[in-house]
């Protein structure tokens, strides 16, 4: 299981390493560079699963996180 992820911020582009909640999923997160809050996109439990280059941990392992 991976339990980190590099977010990549749509709005500034910028790319940012990040540990991820082991049992949870994460609905917001502020870019560190141009300060905009993520929310994931439709479709999507969590940022990582939107904007990450792995998706969380809960996903990864199968469980619906969603409801």
């Amino acid at each position: 299981m991976q339990l980190s992820s590099s977010i990549t911020c749509p709005k500034c582009g910028a790319v940012t390493v990040e540990k991820m909640p082991r049992d949870a999923c994460q609905w917001f997160y502020e870019c560190p560079h141009c300060k905009s809050i993520l929310t994931p996109e439709a479709g999507d439990c969590c940022v990582f699963c939107s904007y990450g280059t792995h998706p969380c941990p809960p996903t990864q392992t199968g469980q619906d996180c969603c409801s």
